[in-house]
């Protein structure tokens, strides 16, 4: 993977938009950005705020995929590990254009880097558990599935007072009928599935992703994407902007469903 440093992560995201801008004109995303009016940028949570838990939402299945489709609003989920750098440019740039995300941390991940936790609630994203090791967590004992749900947990608890808001179950889109009944009892209500799969992890190249995102998202809907990935980091301007242009608004999940 290639390693991008904070010192030059401007670069790369200056780099990637143009990358992205050329694959998207290919694609028949737009013949151009069209001039908008500024996005109002969506209220910072206040670091002394109590810290988000877990909620039910009632008549929402077990496993949720999508938010209500009549609301002009997408959420972008990003599984967190991999380079910090990458992870604070992806955030920087959301802030900068008012999308908020969804950010289901892998536990090792906040062990290497534990100042990111504060980080991503400190900018008005959801944070949520990706298991402790990131791996198949549906094909586990109950014993060592239970512990790859609760020691994540309990990093998320020690670092924010908090669980976490969403489970995601790690190198599955959902959870087997064991692991979802194991996040239930670990006290997240609902496991957070997607039903847009950006396929960011097969490193297409900024403007396959931008493609994937954009082919799927509609009302609703729930974006599967990856901290760690330059490509990502280049696709994310592109995407804004052309859901914006859509009348769509990149929202936390918390907010897609409430």
């Amino acid at each position: 993977m290639v390693q991008v440093t904070p010192t030059h992560r401007r670069d790369v995201l200056r780099t990637g938009a143009g990358i992205v801008a050329g694959g998207a004109l290919a694609a028949g995303c737009g013949t151009g950005h069209a001039v908008r009016p500024p996005v109002p940028a969506a209220p910072v949570r206040s670091p002394s705020a109590p810290p988000p838990e877990p909620r039910a939402y009632p008549g929402r299945p077990a496993q949720i995929t999508h938010g209500p489709r009549t609301r002009p609003q997408v959420a972008l989920t990003f599984h967190g590990q991999g380079d910090p750098a990458l992870a604070r440019a992806l955030l920087d740039t959301a802030e900068q254009r008012g999308a908020r995300l969804t950010v289901l941390a892998v536990g090792t991940w906040l062990d290497q880097h534990p100042d990111l936790a504060r980080r991503i609630l400190d900018g008005g994203h959801d944070l949520g558990n990706h298991t402790q090791r990131h791996i198949a967590v549906n094909t586990l004992p109950e014993a060592q599935a239970r512990r790859e749900i609760t020691d994540c947990a309990a990093r998320l608890k020690r670092l924010t007072g908090s669980i976490g808001t969403w489970f995601r179950p790690s190198r599955a889109p959902a959870a087997s009928p064991l692991v979802a009944r194991l996040a239930r009892a670990a006290g997240y209500p609902h496991v957070l599935s997607y039903d847009v799969d950006s396929l960011d992890y097969t490193r297409p190249g900024a403007a396959a992703v931008t493609r994937e995102v954009l082919a799927g998202a509609r009302n609703g809907s729930v974006v599967s994407l990856h901290f760690g990935y330059p490509d990502t980091v280049a696709a994310l301007p592109d995407v804004l902007t052309e859901l914006g242009r859509r009348g769509l608004r990149a929202v936390t999940t918390t907010e897609l469903l409430s």
